[in-house]
């Protein structure tokens, strides 16, 4: 099996060690493609190449996907995939400009230097090309988690762009705290913000920009910061409350696995 990945970055590089296959790497900038190439194996090919593969894989930054998926579906026979972290968007392309390929959106849920984890998986249009290439992503170690673009897209409201505002602004807010005087609650929080701030801001700015968690966070924070000491203990009771709910959803659901 030949496989073109367009966008040679860390997802685009996890795929592609995670697959059996002959690759082929493009991107925007032909130096990381080549990069990819030496660092993985295979080859680097132009973004605009005319060649054919077996399957292509899109990993390219979420604004991207719908665009790359109309200019690299006549590139591939039969399968087209993305690893881009949003799944109606690119479903939608793959449905619209390659209704005859199989068609599955994947989303790592974890940084490319973490692996192995949970990989969300949205599958389309199945068969043996698609088959072999989760078969082989399972086998690193990988989750497999089926669910529904719908139900993806909603889950990362809170999973990633909540989550990241809610850190970036305790790392915005914060004041230096000396050593002596820190809780272990501070010590967590702090870390996360470290974890978070080593990152590429593009990338957050993407997800925020797809699934605005910051506004029911930003809510939230107005509520406690005009909270009478009162209105404080109901809002930390609320979210106590909350939190148990949770909690005893995902115990009921494993015990349903």
């Amino acid at each position: 099996m030949n496989v073109l990945v367009v966008g040679a970055g860390a997802m685009g590089r996890w795929f592609a060690e995670s697959i059996p296959a002959d690759l082929a790497f493009a991107d925007a900038k032909p130096r990381v493609a080549e990069d990819a190439a030496r660092a993985v194996g295979g080859r680097a090919v132009a973004l605009d190449t005319d060649e054919t593969f077996d399957a292509v894989c899109l990993a390219v930054p979420i604004p991207a996907v719908a665009e790359a998926i109309v200019d690299h579906a006549p590139k591939a026979e039969r399968a087209i995939i993305d690893v881009t972290g949003v799944m109606a968007t690119p479903l939608d392309a793959m449905d619209e400009h390659a209704p005859t390929l199989e068609r599955v959106s994947l989303h790592p849920l974890f940084g490319a230097d973490t692996a192995p984890g949970n990989v969300a998986v949205v599958t389309d249009e199945s068969g043996s090309v698609t088959d072999t290439l989760l078969a082989a992503i399972d086998s690193r170690g990988n989750t497999l988690v089926e669910t529904t673009a719908a139900e993806h897209d909603d889950a990362m409201t809170t999973v990633q762009a909540g989550t990241h505002a809610a850190i970036l602004a305790f790392a915005l807010s914060a004041n230096s705290v000396p050593e002596g005087l820190r809780t272990p609650v501070y010590d967590e929080l702090s870390a996360l913000a470290d974890h978070v701030t080593d990152g590429e801001s593009r990338v957050y700015a993407d997800i925020q920009a797809s699934f605005d968690g910051a506004t029911d966070v930003a809510n939230a924070a107005e509520r406690l910061a005009d909270a009478d000491p009162a209105e404080f203990e109901r809002l930390y009771r609320e979210a106590a409350k909350l939190r148990d709910g949770q909690t005893d959803q995902g115990s009921e659901t494993e015990a349903d696995e």
